[in-house]
């Protein structure tokens, strides 16, 4: 009987691991993604309720430092840089706090992403932008604590926190002429030396047109100004495989210079390796 139960225990024991109580969370988590003009805009946080409680100067006390939500941090990441009162904020993830008051709240944009609630030991060094914006009151009451990206322009867009009778937009301003005329010269302006170099090592590497295969290793040596030792290296390769193996020689010689030059051992070795082999 005592080996049974260790047998119906050893079975058993995967399926109690697996086991998990799901329940609800009192403050559901809540996600965003939003493009204003080219830049892409991300928020995840946590949503509170109300549920009958006073929210602001008592649940969230007036002129205190505030998680903005509940639970891990309230963060937002930028695709761009983005302007907001006249500062630049660089792309990326920050943490979001706030300080409420009655006529206005002050937004906090922080470096560490990864604290539940408020840090424990706040540190201003990852304070990378502080402001103040205007509080409105709401008609109606907003019982779930909501964070929407709203009043949309190709230039601009609005942060926006309401709960309870409180509401805060907060405007962000987008790169969007800066990158797309950005967009718009690079297309025009044509393949890089970069683009000739790949499209010519998919065509050796895909037994493709070797001659065309040189064409474009040929421009994009061409095109770039310090000559990269791994482009005349590609070339170099193409020159044997068409049978040039004195053109190959000397182009081996150009990119071992120049990995030499650049410390690169891997391309020194191959590139040697290469002349003698040629060179037989």
């Amino acid at each position: 009987m005592k080996k049974l139960f260790i047998a119906l225990a050893i079975i058993l024991a995967p399926f109690a691991a697996e086991a998990q109580v799901r329940t609800p969370q009192a403050s559901p988590k809540g996600y965003i993604k939003q493009t204003v003009g080219l830049t892409d805009v991300e928020v995840t946080y946590s949503r509170p309720g109300a549920r009958g409680r006073a929210v602001f100067g008592n649940l969230v006390p007036f002129g205190k430092l505030w998680r903005t939500g509940a639970n891990e941090n309230t963060v937002i990441n930028f695709s761009d840089d983005v302007v907001i009162d006249g500062k630049t904020l660089k792309k990326g993830k920050y943490a979001i706090y706030t300080i409420p008051k009655i006529e206005s709240w002050e937004v906090i944009f922080y470096l560490s992403t990864d604290n539940w609630g408020l840090p424990e030991n706040w540190n201003e060094q990852y304070v990378v932008l502080r402001t103040t914006v205007k509080e409105d009151a709401l008609p109606t009451p907003v019982e779930t604590f909501t964070i929407g990206i709203n009043g949309l322009d190709q230039n601009f867009g609005y942060l926006e926190m309401a709960w309870e009778n409180s509401h805060v937009a907060l405007k962000f301003e987008v790169p969007t002429a800066k990158t797309a005329i950005a967009s718009i010269d690079k297309t025009l302006a044509g393949p890089t030396w970069n683009d000739y170099y790949a499209a010519s090592q998919y065509l050796f590497s895909s037994n493709g047109n070797l001659e065309t295969a040189k064409t474009y290793v040929d421009k994009a040596l061409d095109m770039s100004s310090d000559k990269p030792y791994y482009v005349s290296r590609l070339k170099s390769l193409i020159q044997a495989k068409q049978g040039d193996k004195k053109g190959a020689i000397e182009t081996a010689k150009i990119s071992l210079a120049a990995a030499e030059a650049a410390n690169n051992q891997d391309y020194v070795k191959m590139n040697k390796d290469s002349i003698s082999e040629w060179s037989r």
